[in-house]
């Protein structure tokens, strides 16, 4: 059986979103308490997809996602680095990234490198919107060529589906200045961008998503999981015959094929 983890704490409310997600492209999801997680950490074993929500997990006190990873840091972070080694795809939409960024999985260490035994520190940012406003909108959105993300490789959209809705305060793509994005594109590590005009916070690169090094741990702004059907789509009634998978179905489905052919190998 190919189940999915999705983590649910105080503040957080894409969980359910992000569970009916994984159950549209053929998985089975389950909603599991950060507290219990922390309690027994041994449980993230059990489960070949995880999904850390989008939302405001403990009201971003003290910083958008900064509280839950803490905690996730102290408690979790090997569990998760288990979890990678042994093929699990990893999804980290809007507060998800923010937590994932600060708990050490993304960027994530080199290809080729080993994952280090405790967490590194956060090399890349989600800041403030340069408009300093909540942004709520649907944007036009492209995966790079050469994309190393298992999530958004390989898919082939008409125009229409080629967009994502964003909803945040701080979804601004940003560096340290031990990094470059130049240096995440050369490794394949862009997974999604903005398109030209389409940039809603002013994000480095147009970065609007980054994956780790072996393309399982995807980190993004946008929200794939309120575009899974067409009738999502906000003009969907002025579409003509749109065809194919929505892009949010696309990238769950590509998840959930490789976690059951993980599964299929052991």
């Amino acid at each position: 059986m190919t189940t999915a983890l999705v983590l649910t704490t105080s503040g957080i409310n894409c969980d359910r979103e992000l569970a009916h997600a994984f159950e549209l492209a053929g998985a089975t999801a389950e909603l599991v308490h950060l507290n219990r997680l922390l309690a027994e950490p041994g449980m993230v074993d059990r489960y070949s997809l995880i999904g850390l929500p989008g939302g405001f997990s403990y009201g971003d006190a003290i910083g958008a996602g900064r509280i839950a990873a803490t905690l996730m840091r102290e408690a979790l972070y090997p569990a998760f680095v288990s979890a990678i080694a042994r093929g699990v795809p990893i999804i980290a939409p809007c507060n998800g990234f923010q937590i994932a960024a600060q708990m050490g999985l993304l960027p994530g260490p080199a290809a080729g490198e080993p994952w280090p035994a405790v967490p590194a520190r956060p090399t890349v940012g989600l800041a403030a919107n340069d408009t300093a406003r909540f942004v709520d909108r649907w944007c036009a959105v492209e995966i790079p060529d050469g994309t190393r993300c298992i999530w958004t490789q390989g898919i082939e959209l008409e125009d229409a589906g080629r967009v994502l809705p964003v909803a945040h305060g701080e979804g601004r793509f940003t560096v340290g200045p031990d990094l470059a994005v130049s240096r995440l594109a050369a490794d394949g590590q862009i997974a999604l961008r903005y398109r030209p005009g389409e940039n809603p916070n002013g994000s480095l690169d147009a970065v609007a998503g980054i994956c780790d090094a072996s393309g399982l741990v995807l980190g993004l702004m946008p929200h794939p999981e309120r575009f899974t059907r067409w009738t999502h789509h906000p003009q969907w009634t002025r579409l003509e015959e749109p065809r194919g998978e929505t892009l949010g179905l696309a990238m769950f489905r590509n998840a959930v094929a490789w976690a059951k052919q993980q599964v299929a190998a052991v």
